[in-house]
């Protein structure tokens, strides 16, 4: 487990309750706020105020609930809606992109994202979220009518609004991006999507980890419906790259700000490679991930899992299995 940076942030989310936008020092905000319907119950966003306006890292999911609870957290450390120049997105899923719309109608922000999460860029590639999930479901090895039914069930609950544009798409593994002030430089860390993308503040050494790398517990993996994807190996990278870093705080998506990022990232490597090597021993005697999963530790047995953790965990285990073949 990681050193939170607040105590009582901390505490508030081990209690499941949503804490209260924090300052965390060097100009940095963080607002968390509420995911409805959503079993990871909060995103944070962080605001970092710099002498050409505010920076926004994230941008929650659209939805009425995010966007007052964003716009009431600026309110409280003594910002507007109308001061925001960039929104730095980590990647593009719904709970990160959902507002980044209305922010730049609000401020004329401009709106950044690395190509390969681009919407346009990964429809061309390898098609939308939900052809993904279905290319992904159908190599598995599942029965097809666990595969329908986890379709199904997934198109409930995904709402992938996947037609955002961007104003500045980032191509290059680092790129330094400069507001008045204040560097941050954006490091593209793929695995959990292909074009993820944290970002360090080089004043505060403040790492914004987005998805890649929380405080406690694994990364889910990105899909892998292509047959050169290899997200595992890319996250196992990506680890290293943050632990080289070596930031003072890591500023995570989820759960809290933390400190000790490097020892959390190799910590969180090793856990992930371990999985990988489990799966390849697996593979010496079973053919699918459907095969494998049941017998991979997990959060909550693999015969309790509800369908959508039995979901997530299965296209995990299918993405490790891809290293394994790599």
């Amino acid at each position: 487990m990681s050193t939170p940076m607040h105590e009582r942030h901390a505490d508030l989310f081990h209690a499941g309750d949503l804490p209260p936008p924090a300052e965390l020092g060097d100009g940095i905000t963080v607002l968390p706020l509420p995911l409805n319907g959503s079993a990871l119950r909060s995103v944070m966003v962080y605001t970092i105020a710099t002498s050409a306006g505010i920076v926004m890292v994230d941008a929650g999911y659209r939805h009425p609930t995010c966007w007052d609870a964003a716009v009431a957290g600026m309110v409280s450390a003594g910002q507007r809606i109308d001061d925001v120049v960039a929104v730095l997105l980590t990647h593009n899923h719904p709970d990160h992109v959902g507002f980044a719309d209305s922010v730049r109608e609000a401020s004329g922000a401009e709106v950044v994202m690395h190509v390969r999460d681009d919407f346009a860029t990964q429809r061309h590639e390898r098609g939308g979220f939900l052809e993904q999930l279905s290319a992904v479901l159908a190599s598995t090895g599942a029965p097809a009518e666990v595969v329908t039914e986890m379709y199904d069930a997934a198109v409930g609950v995904a709402v992938h609004h996947e037609s955002l544009e961007l104003d500045r798409v980032l191509t290059t593994a680092t790129t330094d991006l400069v507001f008045g002030d204040t560097t941050i430089r954006a490091v593209h860390t793929p695995g959990h999507t292909y074009g993820h993308t944290a970002y360090l503040h080089l004043g505060a050494r403040a790492l914004f980890t987005g998805d890649t790398l929380m405080p406690e517990g694994p990364t889910q993996l990105a899909l892998a419906p292509l047959a050169g994807d290899d997200p595992a190996g890319d996250l196992l990278a990506s680890l290293r790259r943050i632990a080289d870093l070596d930031p003072a705080m890591g500023c995570a998506a989820h759960q809290y700000p933390y400190a000790d990022v490097a020892r959390r990232a190799l910590a969180l490597h090793d856990h992930h490679a371990r999985e990988v090597d489990e799966v390849a021993r697996l593979a010496s005697t079973y053919d699918t991930a459907w095969e494998i999963a049941p017998h991979l530790t997990w959060a909550k047995p693999w015969a309790a899992m509800g369908p959508g953790t039995k979901r997530f965990s299965l296209v995990h285990t299918h993405a490790l299995l891809r290293a394994v073949r790599a």
